[in-house]
Formats: C-alpha cells, structure tokens, sequence
C-alpha cells in the first residue's frame, strides 16, 4: 500500500511519458537492425564494409593497420565503459543527496517534488546508464575475441581455412559493433531521461528529439549518403 500511495505522486502524464521513452528506446532500436532493404541504415551499411574489410585481411601484408584499428575500436569501448561506469556512481551519489537537487529542480519548473519522485526519476536515468555500460563491457570484449580470431586466419589466401576464418571474425566484429550502438543509443536515452526531472512534457519532447537525432544519423546523414555513393562498386 505504501509503494501504491507513492507511485501516486506521479501524473498519468509521467506515465505516458515514460512509456513513451521506453517504447522510442525500442522502437528506434529494431528500425536501426532492421532496415527495410530499400533503406539500409547507416549501421547495416558498415556491417557491409566491416566483411569486406575481413576479405582484405585475408591478403594484407603486414597486417599492422589491422592491429591498429582493433586497437581504436577497444580504445573506443574501454573510455565509454569507464564514462558510464562514472556516470552510474554520480547518479547514485545524487540519489543519496536529493536535497540539492530538489532545490535545482524548484528553481527551475517552480514545483516541490518529494525525494522519492526525484530518486525514481533518476533510477530511470541509471536503468539506461547501466544497460550502456553492460553493453560497452560486451563490446570490448567481443572486439577482443575478434582480435583473437583474426589471429587464427592464415597468411596465405590460398589455405582454405582464411575465408571461413575471416568470415567468423567479421561476424564477431559486427556483433560487437551492436553492441556498442546499443550502448551508444542507451546514453542518448539515458541523457533524454534526466529531462525528466524538470517535468513529464519535458521527457517527452527530450525523447521525441532524440529519436529524431538517431534517425537522422541512421537514415538521413551525410556519412550515409556517402557509403550509398555507388562510385566504388559497393555502396550501391
């Protein structure tokens, strides 16, 4: 009875909006992996380029660069692994010491929220933070079983174990690059979230931007435009 009279505190409108934010996470979510063919998204594309990418290796001598862009993608994961991992102790730092941040909140949409509204508005927040950092923490992990794998993959195209190889190399990379997209999309709702704190309109015109932010980066961008540039014979 006691949790019933709590969640009281929060408006039919919270509720719509926080299920508004979490159907948008989703929503965008499975749009993104599951483009329509005639609209790949700019992950599907890169998807493309990172086989392609495993079918050079096979050839490539030395194989250095490789080395080197697995270690950027790892560099990429640890610093957000560790940014999320910051992130998640200053949330709940600020849930053990709401005071000041119900202060803020006053001041800004000149209503006084109980501590216990403003502590579930930041588990919210924290839900996504850390649904990032699992994410990165698979992600760096995966990249290194790529590195391993890619190790395995002879030097000579013509062994009959290289393409198989690189071709399981290439699918462990992909996956870990979901992963890191879904990490990535996790921040964005995560930062949508704290919007949360100045009110329920506020969340959902934070999420109805964030969703158009992520559609546009996947189906509207310039980096997008390029990749479907067909002058190299792949884009297309």
């Amino acid at each position: 009875m006691i949790w019933i009279d709590r969640f009281a505190l929060f408006s039919l409108l919270d509720m719509l909006a926080v299920g508004l934010l979490c159907l948008a996470w989703v929503g965008i979510g499975w749009r993104i992996e599951h483009p329509s063919p005639d609209k790949p998204s700019l992950s599907r594309l890169m998807a493309r380029y990172r086989r392609e990418w495993l079918i050079q290796f096979v050839s490539r001598t030395p194989r250095m660069f490789d080395a080197q862009m697995l270690s950027i993608l790892r560099q990429g994961t640890a610093f957000f692994a560790s940014a999320t991992m910051i992130a998640i102790g200053g949330g709940l730092a600020l849930i053990g010491n709401t005071e000041q941040l119900a202060g803020v909140a006053t001041d800004l949409t000149l209503v006084r929220a109980p501590a216990f509204v403003l502590e579930v508005k930041l588990v919210l927040m924290l839900i996504f933070i850390a649904n990032a950092f699992l994410k990165f923490v698979w992600a760096h992990r995966l990249f290194g079983y790529c590195s391993v794998v890619m190790s395995a993959v002879p030097n000579d195209p013509e062994d009959p174990a290289a393409l198989p190889r690189a071709h399981k190399a290439s699918e462990i990379n992909i996956t870990a690059s979901r992963s890191f997209n879904r990490g990535m999309r996790s921040v964005y709702f995560g930062l949508a979230a704290t919007a949360w704190l100045f009110g329920a309109t506020a969340l959902i015109l934070a999420t109805l931007l964030t969703v158009f932010v992520l559609w546009r980066r996947e189906f509207n961008s310039q980096s997008r435009a390029a990749l479907l540039d067909p002058a190299d014979g792949f884009g297309a």
